[in-house]
């Protein structure tokens, strides 16, 4: 039994400490440590949920950058098309105007060489008019009693006329 007291007296004083050391932690140490681990389980949460959040927001603005990208690619289609049909607008409105500028200036011509040639025609007649007035003068001053004299005479006036 001896064996069994001094076994027992170290079994209690072993549990005494053991329940004072577990008083004084549970007094002092065991709310702050559960506290710490709280906060630590909800920061790890609150990151988890922001991470979380961030990749829904990384999601959702890669989605939204390449509906930009599209929509930026189908906006400089458009314009290029838009530019191409100005461009040749512009072009078949230039060739229509150069078209008309040149018929106009064809109808310019045409009436000026139409104007000229009458002009001409005219200055021919009053020319002719004139020789045949200078012709008629100097046959009328001439007086020959013969026709063939006449004929002669008119024949060589001719002659004289088409040399000059």
């Amino acid at each position: 039994m001896d064996l069994l007291i001094p076994a027992f007296g170290l079994f209690f004083w072993t549990a005494l400490a053991f329940l004072i050391v577990l008083f004084l932690l549970k007094k002092f140490a065991w709310k702050p440590i559960l506290s710490a681990l709280d906060e630590r389980e909800k920061g790890i949460a609150d990151s988890l949920s922001s991470a979380e959040k961030v990749r829904a927001e990384m999601s959702m603005m890669k989605s939204e950058h390449e509906s930009l990208l599209n929509q930026a690619r189908e906006e400089r289609t458009l314009l290029l098309k838009e530019a191409k049909e100005t461009r040749d607008k512009i072009v078949n409105e230039a060739k229509d105007a150069a078209k008309e500028e040149a018929n106009k200036i064809m109808m310019e011509a045409r009436q000026q060489i139409e104007f000229q040639k009458n002009a001409a025609i005219i200055d021919v007649k009053n020319q002719i008019g004139t020789l045949v007035i200078e012709v008629a003068e100097k046959v009328l001053r001439k007086e020959l009693a013969n026709k063939d004299e006449q004929n002669n005479y008119i024949k060589k006036l001719a002659e004289e006329i088409r040399l000059n």
